[in-house]
């Protein structure tokens, strides 16, 4: 069977933005048998994410994740149905979901890689086990909950920067939820702004494009942030962080803003910016969720829940086609999604 896949097909350079040039699809013939252990799923869903970004490098910079390698799959998050099993674990019309699923419209898969997933957790909307219901939401949910220390009643204000993204969308809305008095949301477009407060519940939002960030900032949070989720890095949060409180908290999510630069992760602060955070007593440590990995399935239980009983919005920008995968991943790094990035490859779950 002829399938399609999409491989990589050059490096930007350390230093240098993505294109969808950088990735190309290719045909290549699905072997027609599946050995003991193995799975033939169809692929559904797939992701792009920021992090994807450390992939593209020769080296990624963390031991982590490893890089993509040329001419070779891409792969990353996937959601998928299952036409064919030889594992114990999982039958024909099962819904799986990987974090190393390769970028290509039917693949054989060791069946160990998979996790089975309930479509009733996200109300059918199986892409929801990418985004909000997945790996992103519980990125923000782990994080708010491990190194925001919110506390209810304690009229605390949030600051959430890259509001508009997978990540941010939900972290403003869970800050709200897990007892923040007033969550404000920085972004880059008037549309965003007006979603974040008219669909998501943010206080206010700042757009960072216009006007002076710190005067609005100062304004819009008269008493101080008490908690940063940042998703940026960069000037923004030099910003962000010296309008912060004795004894706050960052949330170290992403620095997008730096991907396309070979810096260290997280990236050094500024030496002012330095002063500050070391004077205020601002803790700021990398947060890694997969190190949370007993907190998982509580934490999907609790975001499905929210989602059901309309506490947590989910907004998704969808594309459709394994061809547009490059320019899914262009458009992401680059502003272009609201919500979560998520490209269709195939939109029927029948077998």
């Amino acid at each position: 069977m002829i399938v399609q896949r999409v491989v990589l097909n050059s490096r930007p350079g350390k230093n240098g933005h993505p294109v969808a040039e950088n990735f190309r699809v290719e045909e290549v013939n699905l072997p027609d048998c599946v050995n003991e252990g193995q799975v033939q799923v169809r692929t559904l869903y797939l992701s792009v994410d920021p992090y994807m970004r450390c992939r593209m490098n020769e080296d990624t910079g963390s031991d982590y994740i490893t890089p993509w390698q040329l001419s070779q799959v891409v792969d990353g998050g996937g959601v998928g149905i299952i036409e064919e099993s030889k594992h114990t674990n999982f039958t024909k019309g099962d819904f799986v979901t990987s974090f190393y699923w390769p970028w290509q419209t039917k693949v054989i898969l060791d069946g160990n890689i998979l996790e089975k997933v309930d479509p009733q957790l996200v109300n059918g909307h199986l892409s929801y086990f990418l985004g909000a219901i997945g790996m992103p939401g519980l990125t923000s949910l782990i994080g708010v909950q491990e190194k925001g220390h919110i506390t209810a009643g304690s009229n605390q204000t949030m600051v959430v920067s890259g509001a508009a993204g997978a990540c941010g969308s939900l972290a403003g809305q869970i800050g709200h939820l897990l007892g923040c008095s007033r969550v404000v949301g920085i972004c880059g477009t008037p549309e965003k702004c007006l979603f974040l407060t008219s669909e998501l519940g943010f206080d206010a939002a700042i757009n960072y494009k216009e006007g002076n960030v710190a005067e609005q900032l100062h304004k819009l949070c008269p008493a101080g942030v008490d908690v940063y989720f940042d998703n940026v890095g960069g000037d923004i949060s030099d910003t962000v962080i010296s309008q912060m409180n004795q004894n706050s908290h960052i949330i170290l999510c992403g620095q997008i803003s730096q991907y396309n630069k070979d810096v260290p992760y997280p990236p050094p602060l500024p030496p002012a910016v330095e002063a500050i955070q070391k004077e205020r007593n601002i803790t700021r440590e990398r947060f890694l969720v997969l190190n949370y990995k007993d907190k998982f399935e509580s934490g999907i239980l609790q975001l499905s829940q929210w989602f059901k009983e309309g506490k947590l919005k989910i907004k998704e920008t969808m594309i459709n086609g394994l061809e547009n995968m490059g320019a899914a991943f262009q458009s992401m790094m680059t502003g272009g999604n609201i919500g979560k990035q998520i490209v269709c490859i195939s939109g029927d779950t029948s077998l």
